[in-house]
């Protein structure tokens, strides 16, 4: 059997992982695949249709329904562009902390629930440990509901589901939903001295940037001014826009990026219909009265739900009695929470580091915050022997 490592030095080996989600993170999937192998842990691995990623999920204790699952996606956001002190996959220590991309997000509650399997294992355990480990997750979560379905499937039912986001150890019981949209626009190009036989494809897309806009200032009025999201409300945004050729062409294509940021309990699907409906109804049909060849494409590129609060769920209460926090906190980015939550399995976000280090340069997670965690996971084994 391996020799047990700290969570700092499991965290430096994850880190060198270079995970980045345009890339493949098998290499960083193999490792923990053997790590566990040499506790004697078996491991299954949900692959994506490509082959070049993969998920993978672990059990240990007994093969029982109930028990825990502790998730963590591997993937990290790009580094291009960013000015790092130093190569952002060789960790390095400083001050009291460890630096380097992923330390925060996530790979620091990742590591520090792979360096405590051997605590696992001594322990009796009466109900079972989850191991999950996701890709995609920061391009789309696309990655979480096969791993989910998978788990579900080829194993007994747990009783709830821990997402080691950075909170700082704060039991995080709520976050918003997301939406991505890709809005193409086929006008059609004359010059633009004849103006009135073109139809301009950037034209269109301002009438679809300013139905966004109203919509946005629509839920900002009708805000309940009790909710606990900052802001308080369903947002619709154009975070992008390309489109044109020349001053004196009207544009013959143009294309927008919208995310919607979504109140738990509001559906996705309702606002893409309203949006679509719009299209159809106020902005293609004056478009084909002048040319019938143009065209508006909406693609999905991401729907991840949001986390609803579960007063009294399973998930809450656990991580209330470990953590010994009450307080009431939600955040407004997206996790996979909500994607287990929609699975049927009672969720909340808990892990170590800040939020406010994620996709920074010089990333960092405080060691004292991996110890912390450590401690968690410690109660936790404890309460489910």
């Amino acid at each position: 059997m391996t020799s047990s490592i700290s969570p700092r030095e499991m965290l430096e080996r994850l880190i060198s992982f270079d995970t980045v989600s345009e890339r493949s993170n098998l290499d960083l999937i193999a490792y923990v695949e053997a790590y566990l192998a040499e506790f004697g842990v078996a491991s299954i691995r949900v692959s994506n249709e490509d082959g070049n990623k993969a998920g993978l999920h672990a059990r240990i204790g007994p093969e029982i329904d109930g028990g825990v699952v502790l998730s963590a996606h591997t993937d990290v956001v790009p580094v291009a562009g960013q000015n790092w002190s130093a190569d952002p996959f060789v960790a390095w220590q400083a001050d009291g902390r460890l630096y380097g991309r992923g330390a925060a997000d996530m790979k620091g509650f990742a590591a520090t629930v792979l360096a405590k399997v051997p605590d696992f294992l001594a322990a009796d355990l009466k109900w079972p440990i989850h191991i999950a480990l996701s890709y995609d997750e920061e391009t789309g979560c696309y990655g979480a509901a096969p791993l989910i379905q998978d788990l579900l499937a080829k194993g007994p039912r747990p009783d709830c589901v821990i997402v080691g986001e950075p909170t700082r150890m704060k039991v995080v019981t709520s976050h918003k939903g997301i939406a991505v949209l890709k809005t193409t626009i086929q006008g059609f190009p004359v010059h633009s001295s004849q103006l009135h036989r073109g139809v301009s494809a950037i034209s269109a897309a301002a009438k679809l940037v300013v139905w966004l806009d109203a919509r946005t200032a629509e839920n900002k009025a009708q805000a309940d001014p009790d909710c606990p999201f900052e802001p308080p409300y369903t947002t619709l945004h154009c975070g992008r826009i390309d489109g044109g050729q020349a001053h004196n062409i009207t544009a013959g294509h143009c294309e927008i990026i919208t995310d919607i940021r979504l109140l738990p309990g509001d559906s996705a699907a309702d606002w893409i219909a309203a949006y679509r409906q719009f299209i159809d109804t106020q902005v293609l049909s004056e478009m084909r009265e002048i040319a019938p060849s143009c065209r508006i494409d909406v693609e999905e590129i991401a729907n991840v739900p949001g986390l609803a609060e579960e007063p009294g769920g399973v998930a809450e209460r656990t991580a209330r009695q470990l953590t010994g926090d009450n307080g009431r906190h939600v955040v407004v980015y997206a996790t996979e929470g909500g994607i287990f939550q929609n699975h049927g399995l009672s969720t909340v976000i808990c892990g170590p580091g800040s939020i406010d280090q994620a996709h920074q340069p010089d990333e960092f997670i405080e060691l004292a915050e991996l110890d912390r965690c450590a401690a968690f996971l410690d109660r936790l084994t404890e309460r489910l022997s």
